[in-house]
């Protein structure tokens, strides 16, 4: 799931750089005309997604450690 989450982290920085070059990830790429207001915070919000993934992962070294 940590990879998961790394892979959609990077997928809104690309998001996130892209938006400043003029590149819309979403709509030349995927294909989907995202709303104005969604389009402006998709890359935090992906960004955000990826991170919960990440911490809500369980560490498997504690687990390690209580055995």
């Amino acid at each position: 799931m940590k990879i998961l989450g790394m892979i959609i982290i990077a997928f809104g920085l690309v998001d996130l750089v892209g938006s400043y070059m003029d590149f819309d990830l979403w709509g030349n790429f995927i294909g989907v005309q995202l709303p104005d207001q969604l389009w402006q915070y998709s890359s935090y919000i992906e960004i955000a997604i990826g991170y919960l993934v990440i911490k809500l992962t369980p560490d498997n070294s504690e687990q390690v450690l209580e055995s």
